[in-house]
């Protein structure tokens, strides 16, 4: 069995196996964030200059310096509730207003990139998926985070460019008006009994969790054949939604009776309001991927960003931890000792991630789509 800590150590490799290389310096909508001659921006200067702090000197000087700024633009795929509860909760220590644009990473990604092309400073900080970080990485424009505060985070959270702050958790859910206790899945391969035909809801871009699961059980000696077909009949007769927020919704209100890998905070999140779901016990292995934060080499309020980038990785953790999510830093009990929990791939993710993307694009071709609302 791997705990988080284990699941943590598991993936520390990962790192140091991927090849992601930076493109050169970002554009940017002042001489304040531009660097020329391969110098550093405005931004970088500052990141290097508190890299050293440490304790209250670190707090103290980016408190300071944070609240002269006065704003932190913060872009973010946190699902609206969890941004909301973040940021209030920063703007409740300090004397900065936070401006959070969120949505789906992908278009996070999208816009963030549009701004560096149009050389528009648009965001400070950005918190997303792995994916994603790994991404703006690559090109460029992300800064150099040090500090006490990430040296906390095992190394499988920490990489060039980004830091994990969270672990999204997949794991089977199930309404449970329409699954009574006891009939719940019990592993992933149940998911592909023609009993839930009709009954499955499966996200449209979870290629990452299908391509973790498809090598999980390749090394358990199934055969790809066999996978394939576990794949192909969840899908068939599934619905097919786009977005875990929205597909936890549909899950509470009796649209279908079990979703395949919904992510576990936002089950939790639900139920603690009353809504009839559960995922607990849970399917094992329970896969997991991180999410993080990247500081912008250009960013407008670079104290900002650093003090909330700070804060996340400290205070910030008991937030997540009230939102139902799973903590990079793991202080005290672990909620989630003697579970099996396996680590997305983020090595076949970022090297061979368009043609995973692709094959799970096939596979849920076989199910019906289930339009936004």
């Amino acid at each position: 069995m791997k705990t988080v800590a284990a699941l943590r150590t598991l993936a520390a490799g990962v790192a140091l196996a991927l090849a992601v290389s930076a493109c050169g310096d970002s554009p940017t909508a002042s001489d304040e964030g531009k660097s020329t001659g391969g110098g550093q921006t405005a931004a970088e200067k500052l990141y290097a200059e508190v890299a050293g702090l440490a304790g209250k000197a670190r707090r103290d000087k980016l408190v300071k310096l944070a609240e002269e700024e006065g704003t932190l633009d913060l872009y973010t795929s946190f699902s609206s509730e969890v941004a909301d509860a973040v940021a209030e909760a920063f703007m409740d220590a300090f004397k900065i207003d936070v401006n959070v644009y969120r949505a789906g990473s992908e278009t996070v990604v999208q816009r963030i990139m549009q701004e560096q092309g149009a050389r528009y400073q648009g965001n400070d900080v950005v918190e997303t998926n792995a994916t994603e970080l790994f991404k703006l990485n690559n090109e460029g424009v992300l800064g150099r985070y040090e500090g006490e505060r990430r040296n906390m985070v095992p190394e499988a959270g920490r990489f060039d460019g980004w830091t994990a702050t969270r672990f999204n958790l997949f794991a089977p859910s199930w309404n449970t008006k329409l699954v009574p206790a006891g009939q719940q899945p019990k592993t992933w391969e149940e998911l592909a009994d023609p009993k839930w035909d009709g009954k499955l809801s499966m996200e449209v871009a979870d290629y990452d969790w299908y391509l973790t699961l498809y090598g999980y059980w390749k090394k358990q000696g199934k055969s790809d054949a066999d996978i394939d077909k576990l794949f192909a009949d969840m899908a068939s007769g599934a619905k097919i939604v786009r977005g875990h927020t929205v597909q936890g919704e549909l899950l509470s209100a009796g649209q279908f009776s079990v979703v395949a890998s919904n992510y576990t905070y936002i089950v939790e999140r639900a139920k603690q309001k009353g809504a009839p779901v559960e995922y607990v016990p849970y399917v094992q292995p329970v896969i997991a991927r991180p999410n993080g934060i990247g500081l912008m080499k250009n960013a407008k309020h670079p104290a900002a960003a650093l003090l909330f980038a700070d804060w996340l990785l400290e205070e910030g953790q008991k937030v997540l931890v009230e939102e139902g999510l799973s903590p990079a830093i793991v202080e005290g009990n672990d909620p989630l000792k003697g579970l099996q929990i396996i680590p997305v791939d983020l090595k076949a993710l970022v090297e061979q991630g368009e043609e995973w993307s692709k094959r799970y694009e096939k596979v849920v071709a076989g199910g019906e789509k289930v339009e936004d609302k």
